[in-house]
């Protein structure tokens, strides 16, 4: 296959990129600048978002685009101008995609659209599936749902899949990055209640279960990437302070996270228990469905 992958060097994106080189597919990232980026083996890169760039002429005949361009969240405290950031950096991009898709000759079958769990807003008691259509009413499900209807205007030849992605789990990057240090200085503890879900997925799974969603036409709409086992935020912390040898005993209120991270603090104070119901039904077989073993080959990997 010819992929092209808009956000390919993030964290998602470059898993998604090695799997699919490793399995023999040609892949194209979107770059804005492409003047230090040099073309190899089954990769290309291909100019985006630039005055007077075309990409649509040289992506002519992909067979799959993703699009997980976007503002990463946890990149700063979410001021105002830092939330019109986020909102507008997703929909920037996939107005872009579509145009794009619009301009072939020769269309894609199906575009990958970046989505997020936050779109089912937080619940402590509630277990959601792709069957629950109403979006929570929080700034991050305002963001996605808004993400989710620009996709939407995409062709109707184009099969739409919309990954809505929990916490991803990677040692190069992400959530579990930023919590090594914390509990490797036997600092590690529960944050806020610890009762609220934290839905986890490895990102062997997010590679693996994108690409399965490619070659599965059957897969459409919103799709669920978390792993079957989600857990709450003591229970995965205790898990991890377990494969690091550390205690976990420092406990972090509420108050001070909202002091240190302001509207941000929902990313680890709320949460959702959501369940990959339309990957589980499609008949993909997760490669990391319990969090000890994902924490173990995460751990087994760092440097």
């Amino acid at each position: 296959m010819k992929v092209a992958i808009a956000g390919g060097t993030g964290l998602i994106g470059k898993a998604v990129t090695n799997e699919l080189i490793s399995e023999g597919h040609h892949v194209y990232i979107l770059t804005r600048d492409k003047s230090q980026k040099q073309d190899k083996h089954l990769l290309s890169f291909v100019e985006w978002l630039s005055e007077g760039t075309q990409p649509e002429i040289d992506l002519d005949g992909i067979d799959a685009f993703i699009n997980l361009a976007g503002e990463n969240l946890n990149s700063g405290r979410w001021t105002t101008d830092k939330k019109k950031e986020i909102m507008q950096s997703r929909i920037d991009a996939t107005q872009e995609t579509i145009r794009i898709v619009e301009a072939m000759k020769n269309r894609p079958n199906v575009l990958v659209n970046g989505s997020a769990v936050g779109y089912y807003g937080n619940s402590y008691s509630k277990t959601f599936t792709e069957l629950d259509r109403e979006p929570g009413d929080n700034f991050l499900a305002d963001v996605v749902h808004r993400w989710e209807t620009e996709a939407m205007k995409v062709p109707e030849d184009v099969r739409l899949v919309c990954p809505r992605f929990g916490v991803v789990l990677d040692i190069n990057g992400g959530a579990l990055k930023k919590m090594l240090p914390a509990f490797k200085l036997f600092a590690g503890g529960k944050l806020g209640t610890g009762e609220q879900w934290m839905s986890w997925v490895h990102i062997t799974d997010v590679a693996k279960g994108i690409v399965h969603c490619i070659l599965h036409e059957e897969i459409d709409g919103p799709v669920n990437f978390t792993a079957p086992e989600p857990q709450r935020m003591k229970d995965f912390g205790k898990t991890l302070a377990d494969k690091l040898n550390r205690p976990f005993w420092a406990p972090v209120p509420s108050s001070v996270l909202h002091i240190l991270l302001g509207e941000m603090s929902v990313l680890v104070l709320e949460g959702q228990k959501v369940i990959p119901k339309k990957l589980l039904d499609s008949g993909y077989t997760f490669t990391y469905p319990h969090l000890s073993e994902a924490l173990s080959d995460l751990l087994s990997k760092e440097e």
